[in-house]
């Protein structure tokens, strides 16, 4: 099926090439940050999922792809990138399990769903310089929701035992930690450093709901070797679409 948008788009396939994404050709593209978020979150099959903020519906589509029998929900304010969220959902044959629809961060104010994630616009507004892509700018800028309603969106929406996961900026992951702590417990951190030695650049945050207060800092996952390659434990998470738990009886494990 043929959907129009304002804007030229490519289709690039993920996973190894088992995902298609079609996505605007300029301004903000998917990379890797929302593939490593939906590995992260402990989704079992019959669970219901809502990714804020799904863009073209990467994060939502993998995590559907890897758990078998997941419902995952998709929101975003950017009408044209829900048409190609919903495109991508039909070309990948899961659209009987994943939807998308226009929502807005600010207006979410109850529900009841296992799992939430969250890729958020990484940039406060009065430090950013500010793409004159509009795409680009609405993805990597804070707009009227600031990193504090992400949160409260995703703490009112995910149920008791759920678990709520961040991918963020490294330098902004204490302010993230200090606003999902005020709602979750048993809060885990991982660091994302672009290669051995190098200072991180993301960090992954996930915490439970109803959980006893606690915070966690994992060992840094490292994404690249020496020389540019991802390492193994990355790899096997973009490419096979291997899931990636943020803490297994104490250890940082990549698991099928």
């Amino acid at each position: 099926m043929t959907v129009s948008v304002p804007f030229e788009i490519s289709v690039d396939r993920i996973l190894g090439g088992r995902l298609a994404i079609a996505q605007p050709r300029d301004g903000y593209r998917a990379a890797i940050d929302p593939v490593l978020l939906a590995a992260c979150v402990p989704a079992r099959a019959g669970e219901r999922v809502l990714d804020l903020g799904c863009g073209v519906g990467t994060a939502a589509l993998c995590l559907a792809w890897r758990v078998a029998g997941s419902r995952v929900t998709g929101i975003d304010l950017q009408d044209d990138l829900i048409v190609l969220a919903q495109r991508n959902a039909r070309d990948n044959n899961l659209a009987d399990r994943v939807e998308f629809q226009r929502g807005d961060v600010l207006a979410q104010s109850a529900g009841n769903f296992d799992h939430v994630l969250a890729n958020p616009p990484y940039l406060e507004r009065a430090r950013a310089s500010i793409s004159p892509n509009p795409i680009k700018a609405q993805a990597n800028v804070e707009g009227a929701a600031v990193l504090s309603d992400w949160v409260r969106a995703a703490v009112a929406m995910v149920s008791d035992g759920g678990s709520v996961t961040f991918i963020h900026r490294a330098d902004r992951a204490d302010e993230l930690c200090a606003l999902m702590g005020v709602g979750l417990g048993r809060l885990t951190q991982l660091p994302l450093l672009p290669k051995v030695g190098a200072a991180p650049k993301r960090v992954l945050v996930q915490g439970v709901m109803g959980a006893p207060h606690s915070l966690e800092t994992l060992p840094p996952l490292v994404l690249h070797e020496a020389g540019g390659a991802f390492t193994g434990a990355v790899d096997a998470v973009l490419r096979d679409g291997v899931a990636l738990p943020m803490l297994v009886d104490g250890a940082l494990t990549a698991s099928r």
